[in-house]
């Protein structure tokens, strides 16, 4: 066998090994808060990392983001100049603590900078909102922030017990968007182990008017991402027009119900 097909063997074994060591898992913009409720009010810290939920890692560089800040009370706080490094598996990542002094609603949410992923040949632009409770109020917790692509929660995200029904519509630009594309992941803390790589990203999608619903079967934190194709593409860094994946995402926590 000629020498220039045993090295062509080689490299393709080698490609074979490093794709089926490639993660399964979907990236997940995460801004995951210390608490989703604070009865008293207070600080709460916010973690902001580019990561595969569910598979623990690994971290993705994440450059500082665009934007980030809170909704309270149809106020918005620019919270971009408080973000804090800290990085994850050697990776850029971020965090912020901010203080919440009036009862309601707080919903914090991120513009992340386009990420480009080589391995699928496109930019990821994930825009991540979560909700906390100050005073456990209840109120205010389905107010818009007008990101690109936003989910608008149909069910309270906080008091959730473990296997409650999220229920949310998807939005683009404002407008329901029928039959959109859900990927939902679990925030592993290294309890659960996947059957298969099936189990690692669900997907799930919305009806004709846009809405969705899945029932959490553990405590825990849960990602929601709807997945849209922006209108316009973007040049990569070699220069050529590529597209641009556009994403809404919604974290919400269950809690298992105990007592005596």
């Amino acid at each position: 066998m000629p020498r220039c097909r045993h090295a062509a063997i080689a490299a393709l074994a080698l490609l074979s090994g490093l794709i089926a060591a490639a993660p399964a898992g979907a990236h997940f913009q995460e801004i995951l808060p210390s608490a989703d409720v604070l009865p008293e009010g207070g600080a709460v810290t916010l973690d902001l990392v580019f990561t595969h939920p569910m598979e623990g890692g690994p971290a993705m560089p994440m450059a500082r983001p665009a934007r980030a800040g809170v909704r309270v009370g149809g106020a918005v706080t620019d919270l971009t100049a408080k973000l804090q490094s800290k990085p994850v598996d050697g990776k850029p990542a971020w965090t912020v603590t901010h203080e919440l002094k009036q009862p309601g609603a707080a919903v914090f949410f991120v513009e992340p900078q386009p990420y480009w992923e080589p391995a699928e040949g496109k930019y990821i632009i994930h825009y991540a909102k979560v909700v906390v409770d100050a005073y456990a109020s209840g109120d205010g917790w389905d107010a818009l922030i007008g990101l690109p692509v936003e989910i608008r929660p149909l069910a309270r995200p906080q008091g959730l017990w473990t296997g409650n029904l999220f229920r949310g519509v998807v939005l683009n630009a404002g407008k329901p968007v029928p039959f959109a594309e859900i990927e939902v992941e679990f925030v592993n803390d290294g309890t659960v182990t996947a059957p298969n790589d099936a189990f690692i990203t669900q997907v799930i999608k919305a009806d004709a008017s846009g809405s969705f619903a899945y029932a959490m079967p553990r405590a825990g934190w849960w990602g929601f991402a709807a997945l849209v194709e922006a209108d316009k593409p973007m040049k990569s860094p070699d220069g050529k027009p590529v597209p641009v994946e556009l994403g809404g995402l919604i974290w919400v926590k269950a809690t298992d119900m105990t007592g005596k």
